[in-house]
């Protein structure tokens, strides 16, 4: 740790909000960290150094925010909540005076977010983030959709969403997350979170997500687009055989092409069959 001052504990974050008349909300899927040692848990988990930078969504009243800056690391934090926006560097000013020039606030809803928009963000980056439950899945698709760069992430998220997208083939929790995730790079569950570390204490627990993009494309030929329409059509009709869910955007040519069998249910293939079946897909439709 290069920065002095320190982090954010329960009677910081009640006073914070209570200044700012701020209350968490379901909208936003505010629920603010209230415990030095979980945040400084992420950030070791994430493995953030001086020489970093890092992304944040989410920033809430700065809980992770201060335990990022703790490190050197570079930060630019996206709030889509303007009041919590606006009040993020008046809580690192107070709490970690040392770091401010190293914090970029934007307020936007990440899903908004294009590379224009993050110019301190155009080498390498890590995302570490406390994600809102019910948008987690759709912000880190969209983050590496989008940004080439991003090449790490530890989140924080629901339990459930942790579990899904770092399940394997086969699995009744696989589906469209974990296979897409796994075209951008590789994925694993990285501890637990209980509830009373949050304020409001949610009714569901909470795990840590550990990211790494593939340091080469791994699906040359194969479309992202394609495969992924595969992925929504596979998964849609999640019971029913390759065959009988894809009949209308893959011919029965493909499947030999491929060489996977059509009777097969979508939750059995891994990403490197559905990226094979969309390259098929491509070399029936262009002879």
């Amino acid at each position: 740790m290069t920065d002095g001052g320190r982090l954010l504990g329960a009677a910081d974050i009640r006073r914070i909000a209570e200044e700012e008349g701020i209350s968490p909300t379901k909208k936003f899927g505010q629920n603010f960290v209230i415990d030095p040692g979980t945040v400084r848990r992420i950030v070791r988990e994430a493995g953030v150094g001086a020489d970093d930078t890092v992304l944040e969504v989410g920033p809430g009243l700065g809980s992770l925010t201060l335990a990022i800056l703790e490190t050197g690391a570079t930060l630019t934090a996206v709030e889509i909540d303007p009041p919590l926006a606006r009040r993020l560097p008046t809580t690192v000013a107070e709490f970690m005076p040392q770091a401010a020039d190293r914090l970029t606030v934007i307020t936007s809803d990440a899903l908004a977010l294009t590379p224009d928009m993050l110019p301190r963000m155009d080498g390498r980056f890590t995302l570490v983030a406390n994600l809102p439950y019910n948008v987690a899945t759709p912000i880190v698709l969209t983050l590496l959709e989008r940004f080439d760069g991003l090449d790490s992430f530890l989140v924080m998220v629901q339990k459930e969403v942790a579990d899904r997208l770092a399940a394997g083939p086969g699995s009744k929790i696989y589906g469209t997350p974990s296979v897409k995730l796994a075209w951008y790079g590789t994925a694993e569950r990285a501890g637990v979170i209980g509830r009373n570390v949050f304020w409001p204490a949610p009714n569901v627990d909470s795990a840590l997500v550990r990211f790494s993009r593939y340091a080469e494309p791994r699906f040359a030929g194969a479309d992202r687009a394609m495969t992924f329409s595969l992925i929504d059509a596979a998964f849609g009709q999640r019971r029913k055989t390759l065959h009988a869910a894809l009949k209308r955007i893959v011919p029965a040519e493909a499947f030999t092409r491929a060489g996977i069998d059509a009777t097969r249910r979508g939750e059995t293939l891994t990403i490197d069959e559905f990226a094979t079946l969309s390259r098929a897909v491509q070399e029936v439709q262009a002879s």
